[in-house]
């Protein structure tokens, strides 16, 4: 819109300059002609008199054998032209100037415009003619234009062109920016609703306008916005597939983990405990038996911690909030660094879908952990509200104090990422940002209290 503006402004100022600059030429030519219809008019005049003269044999003057006559009089002002100056030069007398009123010509015209004027036309020529074709020793009669005259006039003309064309052209720029604002009204509802395409609003719709190219752009947005639309599902459906194929290969490896590993590092433990009792008397070989078991406890206690993160079963044994504080526990007794975890829970989280539940303990899990490995936190605050009403809603989130980057969602990593594809994969947002000592992650998750979608495995 300001630039449509601008550019009608330019064209206005440039059809300004073109409205001056020919009244400019118009007054010079007008003067010119103001000259040439007084030499004609007063020659007329002129031999009028001459003849009447010669005549009555009255103006016969002893210098000369040619009457001269009385010609400077008001009838002869009368048909000068305003501004214009008339010579005449009868033979063997001096010559006799007789000049129209200037003062009634306008204001006197500044110096640059004199300069200016001067600088584009030059000065007006005179234009002489003889008193009588027939008697070539009458004298001649000299009209031209008075110089300070010719500029009042042509500083008046131009004053008034200009005024009336700087009048015209701002009546004109103002209504045409009215036009186009009003015009390009449906541009901004365009845009705004792009907008709110780009924020992932997709519920919208343009409305007919009545240009047609606007309509032409309106069906293409919407048409863009229901194809977005139809992706957004169809990603869901995938995302919630991959994450359903994810817990199903987790469950597989937690139990293939446990039933192999755990049986091979039980079987070892025993065995360690066997050799230690044997081999009493041999001090080497106890004190390897010994070692042997410790490095069991420790595998046996490192299994225990990759089963907890890989298996989500317990949810559905205990539920959301004792899986969360059981959670919370494990970090706080592996938490090397002196951080402390603590759990805010709120709300009937038992009433929250099985699918629901499953994808905020993963969400916990990834948040604790970018806590600790992307800060150094001594306190870790997990929180999780659950709002009981017909448009219920959980507000999930994970601060520390921890001092870390807030810009860690644009890191290469894919833990961010997968927060980012559960959550949107739920129908809820998620804001990280920086607090004043650490990092917060927070989600808004739209959920309803009687809603379990776990049965046709489809996410809201």
């Amino acid at each position: 819109m300001s630039y449509l503006v601008s550019w009608l402004v330019v064209v206005a100022l440039l059809c300004l300059l073109g409205a001056i600059g020919w009244s400019l030429f118009d007054a010079h030519r007008s003067v010119e002609a103001g000259a040439s219809a007084s030499a004609h008019r007063i020659q007329h005049q002129l031999q009028a008199l001459y003849w009447q003269k010669l005549l009555w044999n009255r103006g016969m003057s002893r210098e000369t054998l040619v009457p001269q006559p009385e010609w400077q009089t008001v009838a002869t002002l009368n048909i000068i032209s305003p501004g214009v100056c008339v010579t005449f030069a009868p033979p063997h007398a001096e010559a006799q100037r007789l000049c129209s009123q200037v003062e009634a010509l306008g204001p006197v015209a500044p110096a640059w415009f004199a300069t200016l004027d001067a600088w584009l036309f030059g000065q007006h020529r005179p234009i002489v003619r003889p008193l009588s074709v027939h008697e070539k020793d009458a004298g001649t009669v000299t009209t031209a234009a008075e110089p300070s005259a010719a500029l009042r006039q042509s500083w008046n003309q131009v004053l008034i062109a200009a005024r009336v064309a700087a009048a015209m052209a701002a009546g004109i720029s103002i209504l045409a920016a009215f036009m186009i604002g009003h015009a390009l009204q449906p541009v901004r509802a365009i845009i705004g609703k792009l907008r709110k395409l780009e924020q992932g609003d997709r519920s919208w719709r343009l409305p007919a306008f009545r240009a047609a190219e606007f309509n032409h752009i309106a069906r293409a947005v919407n048409d863009l916005a229901e194809t977005l639309t139809r992706m957004d599902t169809a990603r869901a459906a995938m995302t919630t597939k991959l994450f359903q194929v994810q817990e199903e290969e987790r469950r597989a490896r937690a139990r293939d983990l446990h039933d192999e590993f755990g049986q091979c590092l039980t079987a070892t433990l025993a065995l360690a405990a066997l050799i230690e009792a044997n081999a009493a008397e041999q001090q080497e070989v106890t004190q390897d038996a010994r070692t042997i078991t410790k490095l069991q406890k420790r595998m046996m206690h490192t299994l225990r911690s990759t089963l907890t993160r890989l298996r989500a079963q317990h949810i559905e044994e205990i539920g959301l909030e004792a899986s969360l504080r059981q959670l919370i526990s494990d970090y706080n007794i592996q938490s090397g660094s002196g951080a402390v975890f603590r759990l805010y829970a709120s709300g009937c989280l038992s009433a929250i879908p099985k699918h629901v539940a499953i994808n905020i303990y993963r969400v916990a899990q990834e948040c604790l952990t970018n806590a600790v490995r992307h800060g150094s936190p001594t306190q870790v605050r997990l929180s999780v509200v659950h709002t009981e009403s017909p448009a219920g809603a959980i507000a999930f989130s994970v601060e520390d104090n921890g001092g870390g980057d807030a810009v860690l969602d644009r890191s290469p990593g894919n833990g961010i990422l997968g927060i980012r594809e559960r959550i949107a994969a739920l129908g809820g947002s998620l804001f990280i940002g920086r607090t004043a000592a650490g990092v917060r992650i927070a989600a808004a998750i739209p959920v309803r209290p009687s809603e379990d979608l776990s049965a046709a495995g489809v996410y809201p």
